[in-house]
């Protein structure tokens, strides 16, 4: 390969926003660009977005960061993308027009069909599948839902006439020009109709949910050629070859590459992977296991905590409530008060994710005295994070039997230093911060580029990564047992709040 072609472009879609990433060899940034778009709420508990502008602001910000780098296409070796996951889609094959808006990962609209799941006494049957709990937030329970309320959309699945896919995928099949309809296993496996021990869709879980096998994507590992870009959207065909769902592939771009090794990403949600190895541990405590990712015919797994509400808490303070500016004052209004003094925030805004898994469970402000001030609330959001991480990572070192020894963490509220430090507190570990915070769209890259020969081996990529600081616990032992009790008595508090649907509308 020519040296001067060693560049690749990341392609990150985000949630509220979709960024173009372009990496060197040494894995550092050259430039990016960025674009937010829409939030879509048409009722409580709903969440969507406009397809078409989750695509136009990906292919321009993809265009706009090579303009601003003044790299060539041609000098661009590969493309890797990484997106939001669970989020789903339904779109027409032959014209490429969505059939509705995305359901986002954050919908709970199929909350009463997860009901009805575990009424007819289906868990064991799809966790031991899966990896999965039942939940609304999974893909495949919201293309159930686009199935059932689009009219003649599963007679038309059922004849080829639809795709279903995840971000990755509709980004995928508009970018070849509709010729590649695929998806790899790391969003596969967040569909809840994967199979991740026979590495398939199925088919019992496809007819328990009324899903035609002609919709789905065809499935690939995570590292390998998925095919190229039509010529016109940059004036060459570029290869993409390395796909990996958001998650996943901060994990990789965290280099995690042992068992035991741990990530947090800390954006609209909060996200902890940790490595597990070739062989999938099955939760005992509410946890995910999932794919990591696939290069050949080498699997890894991990077991994941998701937690649905944390950085999405700090802009809820910002544009819902008005008390602060801009995300960065709470780290110097949390600073000003030297304890919660009893409030807790209990961010379940979307219901509460690992490892309650409430669907019902409901936003709490608690402790409340003619005393609290914003600076409270604001440190108590700030601390919210930290509590719900220490929940999934005390889950995790019960279900693994290892303990974690560092957590290594992204993400932008990995940037808040009060955060990091109670965080560290909490764990009881140190929490380690890279040099480079995009490691999202780093580990679409890194995949893809060992697809190319950018980089010849994981070994040469954990060469890469470096460490900018840690943050280390000084907090006393009582002290922070107090605090944690008292989170989990605000949780308690929080848990059940409104009542099952009817007829897909919350009580």
């Amino acid at each position: 390969m020519d040296i001067a072609t060693r560049h690749i472009l990341a392609l990150d879609q985000g949630t509220t926003s979709s960024r173009a990433i372009l990496f060197d060899d040494s894995g550092t940034i050259v430039a990016i660009k960025q674009q937010e778009f829409q939030q879509l709420y048409p009722q409580p508990g709903w969440v969507e977005h406009d397809p078409n502008e989750i695509w136009q602001t990906q292919i321009t910000t993809a265009q706009e960061v090579l303009k601003d780098a003044g790299i060539r296409a041609a000098q661009v070796a590969a493309i890797g993308i990484t997106n939001q996951r669970e989020t789903t889609l339904l779109w027409d094959r032959q014209t490429g027009e969505p059939l509705a808006n995305a359901i986002v990962w954050q919908d709970r609209r199929a909350a009463s069909l997860c009901d009805r799941l575990r009424s007819e006494g289906r868990e064991s049957l799809i966790q031991q599948k899966t990896g999965l709990v039942i939940d609304a937030y999974f893909s495949g329970t919201k293309l159930a839902w686009l199935l059932d309320h689009i009219a003649e959309a599963r007679e038309r699945a059922q004849q080829g006439e639809l795709c279903f896919g995840t971000v990755d995928s509709w980004l995928l099949f508009n970018l070849t020009g509709g010729k590649v309809h695929a998806t790899d296993v790391t969003n596969a496996s967040r569909t809840m109709l994967y199979n991740i021990h026979e590495m398939q869709w199925d088919h019992e879980l496809l007819e328990l949910l009324h899903i035609p096998p002609e919709v789905l994507p065809q499935v690939r590992p995570s590292s390998g050629t998925f095919g190229e870009t039509k010529t016109s959207l940059f004036g060459v065909a570029i290869p993409i070859c390395g796909i990996a769902g958001d998650q996943q592939a901060a994990l990789f771009g965290q280099t995690c590459f042992e068992p035991g090794m741990a990530k947090n990403t800390y954006g609209t949600g909060s996200f902890v992977l940790m490595n597990t190895g070739n062989a999938p541990i099955i939760s005992k405590n509410k946890l995910l296991t999932t794919i990591a990712w696939q290069m050949g015919d080498q699997v890894t797994y991990a077991l994941e905590g998701s937690i649905f509400v944390t950085g999405a808490a700090v802009q809820w303070l910002r544009d819902a409530l008005g008390l602060i500016h801009s995300a960065e004052e709470t780290e110097q209004l949390a600073s000003t008060i030297d304890s919660n003094e009893g409030v807790y925030l209990v961010p379940a805004f979307t219901g509460l994710g690992a490892p309650y898994w409430d669907a019902y469970a409901r936003g709490l402000l608690i402790g409340l005295t003619r005393g609290t001030t914003r600076a409270h609330i604001a440190r108590a959001t700030l601390e919210s994070v930290a509590y719900q991480t220490y929940d999934v990572l005390e889950a995790m070192k019960r279900d693994s039997e290892v303990p974690v020894k560092q957590l290594r963490v992204d993400g932008g509220a990995s940037g808040n230093a009060f955060l990091m430090q109670f965080q560290a507190d909490v764990l009881q570990v140190p929490i380690v911060k890279p040099a480079v915070q995009e490691t999202t769209a780093m580990g679409a890259a890194f995949l893809a580029g060992l697809e190319v020969g950018v980089w010849p081996s994981v070994d040469a990529l954990s060469a890469l990564w470096k460490q900018e600081c840690t943050f280390s616990p000084h907090i006393d032992g009582r002290i922070r047992d107090d605090l944690i009790n008292g989170w989990h008595r605000a949780v308690g508090r929080a848990q059940g709040w409104v009542q099952p649907e009817v007829d897909g509308h919350l009580r």
